[in-house]
């Protein structure tokens, strides 16, 4: 059997009667009940994806994976494509958002190269899972085979599988990748059966011309290659990208796990539709963490039913939301644990 097969196999539905346990004890904090709104239901989510009352979440990583694209070549990019590769030694080296950030959050970060065209220095600290030097132009036939497609997934997996052996017990999700904004709004277009006019965005600062331009390329794409909306791997081989299957791996290793997976922003929320497109159950394990201001994000957290809980206006991608996110995710156990409850004091809820 596969490695994607065996873990979609292991993934389960939230252990509700333990969130049940928890929501009983998250009510009867000394507090008003739902007067902490969001922690509360991620402290019972926590709860219900671990099977733990207190689960530890101190071991955090965010996996950053970073592939290229071919339909940059159809100028759907403000940037350069060598600033992928850029970009990813500077995040092994902490000095992009998310490497910044991480270091706050106390979080450690794995940079895996999953399909960038430059080559990577074996000395560089990144992880080499290069599947091929970007994928093909979607705009000109099927950005990976159906092969490929799953491949990305196993890659993954096995980097998500690595970290949670090593001790980690949350997990981040991130991606770096020039014109990547393309692809996630090609997939949420297949899946969500939308016009990509309404999903694409500026990306790194795209004008407004060229988003015109962009949308269309993405209309192409999908009028040749008539991705099945039915099956999330096609849809990721036709318009996809090797760093959002990587993501959606990571998502279904997670969730095989019983450990929670923090999701970024627009492209990780692609990655997401990939994963709960292959395994519904997935959607419980995985926390939203911030509200995107790329155009299609919106639109992408609606179709995955997720809530995001930050609304900062960023948009660099990365795993950068997720790096903050954790920060509110610990405070969430946090309350759960050091807080008194009513019936340690006497009293009845309020």
């Amino acid at each position: 059997m596969s490695l994607l097969n065996k873990t979609l196999e292991k993934i389960e539905p939230l252990n509700e009667e333990m969130m049940k346990i928890s929501r009983e004890r998250v009510d009867f904090l000394l507090k008003p009940v739902g007067s902490l709104g969001v922690l509360e239901e991620i402290a019972v989510q926590l709860s219900g994806i671990t099977g733990e009352m207190y689960p530890d979440v101190s071991k955090k990583a965010v996996l950053v994976f970073v592939g290229d694209h071919g339909v940059f070549e159809e100028g759907v990019a403000a940037a350069p494509q060598e600033v992928t590769g850029l970009m990813a030694n500077m995040t092994v080296a902490g000095k992009s958002g998310v490497g910044a950030l991480s270091k706050q959050a106390g979080a450690d970060v794995f940079v895996c190269d999953v399909g960038m065209v430059s080559d990577v220095d074996p000395k560089s600290g990144i992880l080499m899972k290069k599947i091929r030097k970007g994928t093909a132009n979607m705009r000109k036939g099927p950005a990976m085979t159906y092969d490929e497609a799953k491949l990305s997934l196993e890659v993954g997996i096995d980097v998500a599988e690595r970290a949670i052996k090593n001790g980690y017990n949350i997990l981040g999700t991130g991606e770096v990748g020039i014109s990547n904004t393309t692809p996630s709004a090609a997939i949420f277009a297949v899946l969500g059966d939308v016009d990509p006019g309404e999903l694409t965005g500026a990306g790194a600062n795209l004008s407004e011309e060229k988003m015109v331009h962009k949308a269309q390329v993405i209309r192409d794409a999908i009028a040749l290659n008539k991705p099945d909306k039915k099956d999330a791997i096609d849809v990721l081989a036709k318009v996809g990208g090797f760093e959002i299957g990587a993501m959606a791996g990571a998502m279904l290793a997670g969730a095989a796990n019983k450990i929670p997976v923090v999701i970024d922003g627009f492209i990780s929320t692609a990655a997401a539709a990939i994963a709960i497109g292959l395994k519904p159950e997935v959607k419980g394990y995985l926390i939203c963490s911030h509200a995107s201001a790329e155009k299609g994000a919106a639109f992408g957290s609606n179709f995955i039913g997720a809530k995001p809980f930050l609304n900062m206006g960023m948009r660099l991608g990365e795993g950068s939301g997720a790096a903050i996110a954790f920060n509110i995710i610990e405070g969430a156990l946090y309350m759960n644990r050091e807080m008194a409850t009513y019936g340690d004091v006497g009293l009845g809820v309020v």
